[in-house]
């Protein structure tokens, strides 16, 4: 497609089409990594528009339970994650907001001998990577968390674990980037990208966008991004649930996992308890979340009672469904498009909303020019892309 298919009839301006513009990179998806992408670019000196199909930070970077644990992560992220932990508590000079930062310390449990061999070696590995944690007996942990159950025969415990209030994301990134000019487009589903010289050309609906550079930062819709630049990004959707209980009175004090992956309990600031792991809900990219599997509800609230047994006088009241991305080896995607000069993508970070801001903020170095504090997780090594597909002539 050309600016003149893109003009409305008689327009001498490629300007003159409403919504047209020109910008030195457009970030595709206002999550998270697209924000702190977007806003790190702009202190730059770059002029950045973030284009976004809803509000800001609504899917995943707002739907989650918000926790921030070493324990959680992969070794490989854990350096990553670290450096996020840091940003989330200095949120307040570098994003202008108080995220509800919160340490609590993290306890996670084993309740048989197999889980607590699985635990031993898995915190090891990450202990080995940098991360705060020490394998300490079932009464030391009750010493730590009085409220914990008789069941508990093994548990690792991280004294920096905590959590941030992921339901600020988008107030405190839109405030941030508008400060700072970045040009935020709520509202604006994007439903394809072409090459135009030089650059692109976001095509929403009867409105565009034209930019020398592009950042995907579509989180779930990554794989679609992909598919209009001709590469197949290697991305999932997944539908966590987190379940919400009323108030109520202190049960706990640190975050609480377990060895199988298939809990995250916190107690929030007001009294409600969150309750989230590794079960799934009922949702795609085309209408999102649906609705939570029933079965899957109870058996996360049986498995939280079973760590803190206070859980059960609690009632609960609602649950909530998000989109995540997920790469095949649960690592992001953080670098160059493969194949497609002056793009590039950033997602599809399991427990992204820990490592995200750092994410965000080594991709805006790389753009600019700079070499970023740590290494990228360059995309072109896991996938497999053929030479630009949009470059004239082609």
């Amino acid at each position: 497609m050309t600016w003149s298919a893109l003009c409305p009839a008689g327009a001498t301006d490629k300007r003159s089409m409403r919504g047209l513009a020109d910008f030195d990179v457009a970030v595709v998806g206002g999550g998270l990594m697209g924000c702190t992408t977007a806003l790190h670019l702009a202190r730059g000196g770059m002029r950045v528009a973030v284009v976004e199909r809803g509000p800001l930070c609504r899917a995943a970077s707002g739907a989650n339970p918000g926790t921030l644990s070493m324990q959680t992560k992969r070794a490989a992220l854990l350096p990553y994650a670290l450096k996020g932990w840091e940003l989330w508590k200095t949120a307040p000079r570098w994003l202008g907001m108080d995220m509800g930062f919160a340490v609590r310390g993290g306890l996670t449990l084993a309740f048989n001998d197999a889980d607590a061999a699985l635990l031993e070696a898995v915190m090891e590995e990450r202990r080995a990577a940098g991360a705060p944690i020490e394998i300490i007996g079932a009464n030391r942990a009750r010493q730590i968390e009085p409220g914990l159950s008789r069941h508990v025969t093994l548990a690792s415990y991280c004294a920096i674990d905590g959590y941030a209030n992921s339901t600020l994301t988008g107030k405190a990134f839109r405030v941030a980037l508008k400060r700072d000019e970045v040009d935020v487009r709520e509202g604006w589903p994007v439903e394809g990208i072409e090459r135009d010289g030089g650059g692109f050309i976001l095509r929403c609906a009867d409105n565009a966008v034209r930019a020398r550079r592009i950042v995907l930062a579509g989180g779930v819709w990554l794989k679609k991004m992909g598919v209009w630049l001709g590469v197949d990004l290697p991305v999932e959707c997944r539908v966590p649930q987190v379940v919400v209980t009323e108030r109520m009175g202190p049960v706990m004090g640190p975050i609480i996992g377990v060895a199988n992956k298939l809990l995250t309990l916190k107690q929030a600031a007001n009294g409600t308890i969150l309750i989230g792991g590794g079960w799934p809900g009922i949702g795609d990219t085309e209408v999102g979340g649906i609705h939570a599997i029933p079965k899957s509800v109870v058996a996360n609230i049986r498995l939280a009672r079973h760590a803190i047994p206070a859980i059960g006088r609690a009632r609960i009241m609602r649950t909530w469904l998000g989109l995540a991305a997920a790469g095949p080896d649960w690592l992001p995607l953080v670098g160059d498009l493969p194949g497609v000069a002056d793009a590039f993508v950033i997602g599809a970070a399991r427990s992204g909303f820990t490592h995200g801001p750092f994410l965000g903020k080594l991709l805006a170095q790389h753009i600019l020019g700079e070499e970023p504090e740590m290494p990228l997780f360059d995309p072109a090594t896991r996938i497999a892309a053929p030479a630009d597909p949009l470059l004239p002539g082609r």
